[in-house]
């Protein structure tokens, strides 16, 4: 899995990997219906190889709905209704960049532009949000983090609510940007003053970075 191989080789080889991977076949097994298909899970490491990280993005756990999730944090299938906080993200863009609403919620562009979307939990079950808590996800992501910070270099890290920003401590602040705002879901809760608008994450992410990204979709 192009430049992801060796890490992901010796963390998927862990005790606790081959623990998780057991519960998942077992709530299969039950007829337990789990998102994203099996050969999306790690679409984020496919489409975003760690030698072209350029931005993480962290999410908490996939959409549970039919046919939403497909790998990536915030991202829904093309065709599928753009959920709230994936529409308040789309009105922080224009504001931000004067980048038109995109009608599609698929972010895959973002991911062939460097732009890595990670979930801290890389599955969920059909209709039961937070499922797969402490079933060895969080393990595994705080690697993917800690590696990304170790091995890369001027990363712009956008960590949206309590959940992610928890995620600060494993991020060198030195040679990296963390980027930390409420989550864009609060907008839905908060009529729109809670802090997530205006926070300008794209423009603050290409002011630091030496190669701007492409935000438009």
């Amino acid at each position: 899995m192009n430049s992801w191989k060796l890490f992901l080789d010796a963390e998927l080889e862990k005790p606790y990997f081959i623990k998780l991977e057991l519960f998942l076949a077992e709530r299969s097994t039950e007829g337990i219906v789990i998102y994203p298909p099996k050969d999306e899970i790690f679409k984020a490491f496919e489409l975003t190889p760690l030698d072209k990280v350029k931005v993480v993005i962290l999410g908490q756990d996939p959409y549970h709905g039919e046919g939403l999730a497909h790998g990536l944090c915030f991202s829904v299938r093309d065709g599928h209704k753009i959920p709230p906080s994936l529409r308040n993200i789309f009105k922080e863009l224009k504001s931000d960049l004067g980048i038109d609403v995109p009608t599609s919620g698929d972010l895959s562009n973002w991911a062939d532009n460097g732009v890595f979307l990670l979930n801290t939990i890389l599955t969920v079950e059909q209709k039961s949000p937070g499922k797969h808590k402490q079933k060895g996800w969080e393990t595994f992501t705080d690697a993917v983090i800690q590696h990304i910070s170790k091995h890369q270099e001027k990363v712009v890290f956008i960590l949206w609510g309590a959940f992610a920003q928890q995620k600060k401590k494993l991020i060198d602040s030195a040679k990296h940007l963390v980027i930390e705002a409420p989550h864009p879901a609060a907008e839905v809760y908060a009529g729109g003053k809670a802090g997530f608008f205006g926070s300008k994450p794209f423009s603050k992410s290409n002011a630091f970075l030496d190669k701007p990204i492409n935000w438009s979709l």
